[in-house]
Formats: C-alpha cells, sequence, structure tokens
C-alpha cells in the first residue's frame, strides 16, 4: 500500500513532489524518497516521515522539471535505507521507478535477472526486480531516435513486463533526456489517478495512487491510468498513450475500506461516499438481526471509520459521537511495522472520553477488524471507563487470508479471523454483539454508484480468490 506519484512540469519539479509525499502520507510511514533529472539524476531519501526526511536545503538540490516520489510502507524487502524507493540503474539510459504493489513470483524472476551475471541486485525488494525485467527489454530492443520510436519500445518492454510479472504494480517511473512513463497492471489491483495543469499555454502532467493532492497542486482530475495501460510524456511534453493489455477488472476492495483517503476518488468512485453506504448497508442488517436492541450512542474507532459510523447512527436513528479521543501526532496503527508496536500505540492514540460514554450501551463502528489488537485495546478501554454494553460491528467481513498484493497480512495466523469462528472473535475482543458486513453488501456499497467499469473488486483477503494474470488460484505459496 505504498504511494507513488509523478510529475512532469513546465517548472521545477521537487516542491510539488515533496507535497505528493505529504499528502500520500497515509499510505507509508516507513520512508519516503524522491528523484528528479536534468541532465543527470537528483534523489534524496530517508527512513521516517516526509517532514522528517526532506527540508527546504535538499529539496532545493533535485533540480529538474521532471520527477517521481515515494512513500514507503513495506510488505517486500527488509527495513533499511538501501529499500527506500525511487530505485534507479544505470543502464540502458539511466532510469528510476516507483512502485506501489507486490511481485507474487519474485523468487522466479530474481534468477532470471541475475542468471549469468547479467545483472546483480543491490536489494531484496521486488521493486528493483521488476526495473531490471523492465530495463532488460529496453536495452535489448535497440536504440530510438523520435519520440514516437521510444514509446514503441516502451510499448514492447511493458507488454513483455504484463506477460512476465505476476502480482499488483502500479509504476511511475523516469528516463534520462526521454520523459516520463507511468503503467498499471492488468488488472488494476493497485489505484493510479492522472490530472491535467494549464501552465501558460502549457500542459503539466500529474500520476498519483490518490487524487488527493491535485486540488491544492491545481491539478484537474482526468480519471484513472487504465489497467494495463502505458502513458508517457517525452522531454518537449508530448503524450503518448496505449492500452496494451484489457484483462478482468478487479481493482483491491480494501483501498475503499481502510487505506484511501475520505476525499479520495478511486477507479471513478468516491472513497467518501462508498464508506457511507457500508455504514447504510451494515445498519439494515443490524436492524434486520437485532430489531429490538439500539444503543445508546455509535462511536467510531477514529478516524478511518468515521464515515461509516456517522451512516450508520443516522439509519438506525441513535446519536453519533466521538467516543474516542484520535491524538492526531500517532500514525495509524494497521501499518506500523510489528505487533508490538501496533500494541503499544494503541493507547497512545486513543483515550475515551468519559462523559460520552459513562453508564451507556456504546456501538463501535470500525472499519475492519485484521489483527484484533487495536479493537481489543479500545473495548477493554471502553469497559476500564465504565461503559454498560459494547456492540462491535465492522464495515469490513472478516479478514480470513493474506494478501499478496502489497497489504501486510502476511499469514493467516495473524489475522484473528484466519481460524477463528464470529463467535470465538466476540470472545476474544469481550463485547456484547459482534456483527460483520456481508461480502456482497460491501461489494454493492463500492459499486452502486460511478461509471467505474469494475467488473469485481478483488477480495482475495475475505473470499481467499487470488487473480494473477488471468488465473485464479485458491492457494498461493509465498516464502
Amino acid at each position: 500500500m505504498c504511494g507513488i506519484a509523478g510529475i512532469y512540469s513546465h517548472k521545477p519539479v521537487a516542491p510539488e513532489l515533496y507535497e505528493s509525499v505529504v499528502h500520500l502520507q497515509h499510505r507509508g510511514t516507513d520512508a519516503a524518497g524522491i528523484m528528479t533529472y536534468d541532465e543527470r539524476m537528483h534523489k534524496h531519501k530517508g527512513l521516517g516521515l516526509a517532514r522528517d526526511v526532506f527540508t527546504q536545503d535538499n529539496i532545493s538540490l533535485l533540480k529538474g522539471n521532471i520527477g517521481i516520489s515515494h512513500n514507503r510502507y513495506p510488505t517486500h524487502g527488509e527495513f533499511g535505507h538501501g529499500e527506500i524507493q525511487p530505485v534507479w540503474t544505470s543502464v540502458p539510459y539511466g532510469m528510476a521507478i516507483s512502485h506501489n504493489g507486490q511481485i507474487t513470483n519474485y523468487d522466479e524472476l530474481v534468477e532470471e535477472v541475475t542468471g549469468e551475471g547479467q545483472r546483480y541486485l543491490n536489494t531484496t525488494s521486488d521493486t528493483e526486480v521488476l526495473l531490471h525485467i523492465f530495463a532488460e527489454e529496453l536495452r535489448k530492443n535497440g536504440n530510438p531516435n523520435t519520440s514516437k520510436e521510444f514509446f514503441d519500445l516502451l510499448c514492447d518492454a511493458v507488454t513483455t513486463v504484463f506477460s512476465k510479472v505476476n502480482g499488483a504494480y502500479s509504476v511511475t517511473g523516469i528516463v534520462i533526456g526521454k520523459g516520463l512513463f507511468a503503467f498499471r497492471d492488468p488488472r488494476g489491483i493497485r489505484p493510479l489517478v492522472k490530472g491535467e495543469r494549464d501552465n501558460n499555454g502549457k500542459t503539466d502532467y500529474i500520476f498519483a495512487s490518490e487524487n488527493t493532492m491535485f486540488y491544492s497542486m491545481g491539478y484537474e482530475s482526468k480519471g484513472n491510468v487504465l489497467p494495463g495501460e502505458l502513458i508517457y510524456i517525452d522531454n518537449d511534453g508530448k503524450l503518448f498513450s496505449k492500452r496494451l493489455v484489457k484483462e478482468e477488472f478487479n481493482p483491491c476492495i480494501f483501498e475503499y475500506v481502510y487505506f484511501a483517503r475520505p476525499d479520495a476518488v478511486l477507479n471513478d468512485v468516491g472513497v467518501y461516499r462508498s464508506r457511507l453506504r457500508m455504514g447504510q448497508n451494515l445498519a439494515y442488517a443490524w436492524m434486520k438481526k437485532y430489531p429490538h436492541i439500539k444503543p445508546d450512542i455509535v462511536i467510531p474507532a477514529p478516524s478511518t471509520a468515521n464515515t461509516s459510523a456517522l451512516a450508520f447512527a443516522h439509519e438506525i436513528g441513535v446519536r453519533y459521537s466521538e467516543g474516542l479521543y484520535k491524538n492526531p501526532f500517532v500514525g495509524r496503527t494497521f501499518i506500523m511495522p510489528g505487533q508490538e508496536e501496533r500494541k503499544s500505540s494503541v493507547k497512545h492514540k486513543l483515550v475515551p472520553q468519559e462523559t460520552e460514554i459513562l453508564g451507556k450501551e456504546v456501538m463501535i463502528d470500525d472499519d475492519s477488524i485484521v489483527r484484533g489488537n487495536t479493537s481489543r485495546e479500545i473495548v477493554r478501554m471502553l469497559r476500564d471507563f465504565g461503559v454498560k454494553k459494547v456492540y462491535f460491528v465492522s464495515a469490513c467481513p472478516p479478514v480470513k487470508h493474506p494478501c499478496y498484493y502489497g497489504v501486510d497480512m502476511p499469514t493467516s495466523e495473524e489475522l484473528i479471523a484466519g481460524n477463528k469462528s464470529v463467535d470465538d472473535i466476540k470472545k476474544i475482543l469481550g463485547v456484547d454483539i459482534l456483527l460483520y458486513q456481508e461480502i456482497d453488501d460491501l461489494v454493492e456499497a463500492v459499486t452502486r454508484k460511478g461509471d467505474h467499469h469494475i467488473d469485481t473488486p478483488c477480495m482475495a483477503c475475505l473470499d481467499g480468490h487470488y487473480v494473477v494474470n488471468g488465473r485464479k488460484v485458491h492457494d498461493l505459496v509465498m516464502d
């Protein structure tokens, strides 16, 4: 669930790339990086939040009007400075990429890349492997003289990437002397949106994981990079695009549940509106199953669940309350790197408001229950503050299966619903009633509105169906 961006501008691009990593900070807090070029590559990257990595001084050294950025949320590779994106290679042109997603046939591709000593890997990152597969295809296919010839070369190379690389990957990249490019895997699992801006009669272009920064930077949203599409902006600002492969469109449904900011529009579906509909559908299910049980208040597990909880409270006719105060200076617990960090951060992140909850029957609305650490701690805190009864609803169905497409859900054993029933989870959380959203209701909430052309969202973490380059498999063996 990383955040990526690529910008072609008619002015220095580094300040806006910094703005992109700030706006996409929620998609990855482990590290951030920016790479630009004029006549050569310029880069700066580091561990931590964007505000800690970048300064006015180091941003000023990132010369050029073309560049890419990355917010890291690690799902593959080690933790360390060497794994931070963008990653680059000098062969054949001098090129760099930023990647959001995860490659599922990594080991197989490593053997291909390193076979016969052709190329060497400096990291354990699947992004570096993707870069070398791509770069090798460009190297083998000649030396183009025009932008159209280079675009044709890019098309051939990306088509080969599509045929060889399994998994999820949205990519932005730069090539010295050539320009900016972006492409998205044929299933469109991870998001990639695009925008344009008039700059004194010339056009600037942006590609990003979300459109959350478009308004502040003066860009107009132009929809999505389509699944299987390649877009190239040459040095002179001329745009080339082609959809190279067309397969079933399976965007990740967890983007709408948790990852994306509520003001984002992904795949022509507004995230905020989809979460309102999640709350509506969950409320209808509650009233059908528990028609005679009505809590005193509905409170969200802030802040991703705020929208769902607001709609839920409205539909069942009870007061919405911010019964948990969220410390805005503590990051998202789900994307923290280890279990102990997640557990310890909950008590720092959330504090119950006693005047709102004391002696009441409280409904907690959460976006999802993944490992259960945050949910269990919330319930314990509410009990400590004198709540009479605790009901718990989840806008997402039980997360039962690992994700291999860019989400840190590596094993079923880590997932509270991986091998436990709803009754078991209810007891572990310590709640009086536990209700999950049904899968069909979640899909309906996401796909009800919008000119989205979504065939079936990727729901592998919910139903165990993994879509891999046209193949559905129930068991992916991962190291």
